[in-house]
């Protein structure tokens, strides 16, 4: 009974259209009140959840993703990727820059979101004046910002991490998700190969070579951002945190005295937006914290583990069924919230499975990305949308293959766990 009350407070929150931060804390503040919890405790719960110096990692790299997706850093990458895949000649080159670019700006960005909107805004109307439908560049671009969830500095692992209260290190999670990223990338590449030959797509152009040598002189900048985080955190130079400070001041230098795209004027919005969105993912970490307190006093983790295990005691039947959960709270509800909420809840259920939590971190991270490029909330698919000037069911009429490529991708790195976490075991997480 007690989680019931817990639960359809939270769904009757979520159903009067309460933003999701309130509809956690009031839960919570039911919850407790259900079981005779002092409100003080959830109050302190909700402060200590945004106390751990850990949470700095989210503002440094979403200020650095921020300042290098608008400061002109996107349209070199789409160059960079233009050289690469223009020596070529492929047919379908420009849907191949696409997701090129995106793969090596999911590495700056961190963000789904921030992804679509750079590489969409130069990619999307470079391949509708080509020739190819607005709907299907649409798809193709994001469908690859999906690989910005898990590849690394993803906003999303850290968010993981901090949900699983430490349990899971940054680091292993920014490493777990480089292999899984980059199979959701080369095998999107394969099905824009297809579409290529099958509606003949035009082939890419090679690059003149001074003219390539000039792009890639200017990409080099946005790429040595790669080697600041990943180098700097393999190595132990730096931790996760220092890398996305140094990030950040890494990312102003280049954006703001080598590209000079960007006014100094503009310099305070960016600033200002990126502290709303801070505060955000604070917020819902705060109260998701509070709601994963009182969860736990009601023992909902031990009662998941007992309704898991009755259904099935193997392992991968029980993945099959957190996938089928996962995806369809996806289409219901944003990433963050739901990493916040679900994770304390069956991270103990996996782990009494014998399933890895780095492991497990990359299945639902992939499973919940899909519910961003899904209606209602996927924030994704209206961003898409919007550059792309389509509409949202012209998509959905077009995105089923490459649905089918990312829940084979999801089924595979489910099902092979090496994909996980063959790089945390080299590098000793």
């Amino acid at each position: 009974m007690d989680i019931a009350i817990l639960l359809l407070s939270m769904c009757f929150f979520f159903a009067i259209g309460m933003p999701i931060a309130y509809a956690l804390a009031l839960s919570s503040l039911v919850g407790a009140l259900w079981i005779d919890l002092p409100v003080g405790a959830v109050m302190q719960q909700f402060a200590s959840g945004v106390g751990k110096v850990s949470m700095l990692t989210i503002p440094f790299f979403v200020l650095a993703g921020a300042i290098m997706a608008e400061g002109g850093m996107a349209k070199r990458l789409v160059d960079f990727a233009a050289v690469v895949v223009g020596f070529t000649r492929m047919r379908g080159g420009l849907s191949q820059v696409n997701i090129l670019a995106t793969t090596i700006m999911s590495g700056i960005s961190g963000s789904s979101v921030a992804d679509t909107s750079a590489i969409g805004s130069v990619m999307i109307p470079q391949m509708a004046a080509k020739g190819y439908p607005r709907v299907f560049a649409t798809n193709v671009t994001i469908s690859a910002s999906l690989q910005a969830i898990i590849i690394p500095p993803s906003h999303n692992s850290v968010i993981y991490s901090l949900a699983t209260g430490g349990v899971v290190s940054i680091t292993s999670l920014f490493l777990a998700g480089v292999i899984p990223g980059l199979l959701l990338g080369f095998s999107l590449m394969l099905l824009c190969l297809f579409y290529a030959y099958r509606d003949k797509h035009p082939k890419g152009e090679p690059v003149p070579i001074r003219q390539a040598i000039r792009m890639l002189g200017d990409a080099i900048w946005g790429i040595v951002t790669l080697v600041i985080v990943l180098g700097g955190i393999l190595t132990g130079v730096f931790t996760p945190i220092e890398a996305g400070a140094v990030a950040c001041v890494w990312a102003f230098f280049v954006t703001m005295f080598i590209y000079r795209d960007y006014k100094w004027s503009e310099l305070p919005l960016l600033v200002y937006k990126t502290l709303q969105t801070v505060a955000m993912v604070l917020t819902l970490v705060a109260t998701a914290s509070c709601f994963g307190y009182v969860a736990a006093l009601m023992q909902m983790p031990a009662k998941m583990t007992e309704f898991f295990v009755a259904i099935s005691s193997n392992k991968y039947v029980l993945l099959m069924w957190l996938n089928i959960m996962l995806l369809v709270l996806g289409t219901a509800l944003d990433l963050a919230p739901l990493l916040l909420i679900c994770t304390p809840i069956l991270l103990p259920v996996v782990k009494s499975f014998g399933i890895d939590p780095v492991h497990f971190g990359i299945v639902m991270l992939l499973n919940l990305g899909i519910g961003l490029l899904t209606p209602p909330v996927g924030t994704t698919l209206f961003v898409g949308c919007a550059i792309g000037k389509v509409s949202v069911d012209e998509v959905m009429r077009g995105i089923w293959p490459f649905y089918y490529v990312m829940f084979t991708v999801l089924m595979i790195v489910t099902y092979v766990p090496w994909l996980s976490l063959a790089l945390p075991r080299a590098f000793g997480f």
